[in-house]
């Protein structure tokens, strides 16, 4: 079980996340949701050790993680695919994948993420900075095949792709589900993210509005909260 335990964080003397709990089940799918500057983002950059929390705890199975660094957080098995793709644009697709690959399945590696993404296949030898911003998106989402994490959290991946792509990236994030792997996934597309989702948590200004199961929730409900309405 990956866990926040009443978090409070910020950068410098702004406070963006108070008092935060939330909770990521082994093999569950969480959709946090909320308004643009609900503090989505600073949730995720806490989770994955690169923003250290004023107060409270991050946890990993009853260990606390917060105390070290976001290479920690990687080798217990957590995977951040950041918004605006998270890639090495000067390095090839091959390179990037074998920069995310455990020591001696390299090969395993870069054949896992063709398969979850056949584009990548045809793209090897090519500068990651010159694919389509669909396919570098596809190469930043094989690092969640690649580096065999137990939690991969996502921000946006969907931002700003055709839909077309989407639809790609929604049946991997589906199939990632059911390799038995957990996701903490903050998705613009509300509906198709609720639909994935085991469990899902409203952030709204900093706290959480909302913690239950998406069958609790009503889609006015979601929308009310992305106006500023409160729950």
């Amino acid at each position: 079980m990956f866990e926040l335990r009443s978090v409070t964080a910020g950068y410098g003397d702004a406070v963006v996340l108070d008092d935060v709990t939330l909770s990521v089940p082994p093999g569950a799918v969480v959709a946090l949701l909320g308004p643009n500057g609900a503090g989505k983002t600073t949730l995720l950059r806490v989770a994955s050790g690169l923003l250290r929390p004023t107060s409270g705890e991050v946890a990993l199975d009853g260990r606390r993680l917060d105390g070290g660094s976001a290479d920690g957080f990687a080798r217990s098995g957590i995977c951040h695919i950041p918004e605006g793709r998270g890639i090495f644009r000067s390095m090839t697709v091959r390179d990037n994948l074998l920069l995310h690959a455990p020591r001696g399945e390299e090969a395993r590696a870069v054949a896992a993420a063709v398969e979850a993404f056949p584009v990548l296949g045809e793209r090897l030898e090519q500068l990651a900075g010159t694919m389509s911003g669909g396919q570098q998106q596809m190469l930043a989402l094989a690092r969640a095949y690649v580096s065999h994490p137990t939690y991969v959290f996502l921000d946006e991946v969907s931002l700003g792709l055709a839909p077309a792509v989407v639809d790609q990236i929604f049946e991997f994030l589906r199939r990632l589900a059911e390799s038995g792997t957990a996701l903490l996934l903050v998705e613009q597309y509300v509906v198709r993210a609720l639909r994935l989702a085991d469990y899902v948590y409203i952030l709204n200004r900093g706290r959480i509005a909302f913690a239950g199961e998406p069958g609790e929730l009503d889609e006015s409900d979601v929308f009310r909260t992305y106006v500023g309405a409160d729950v």
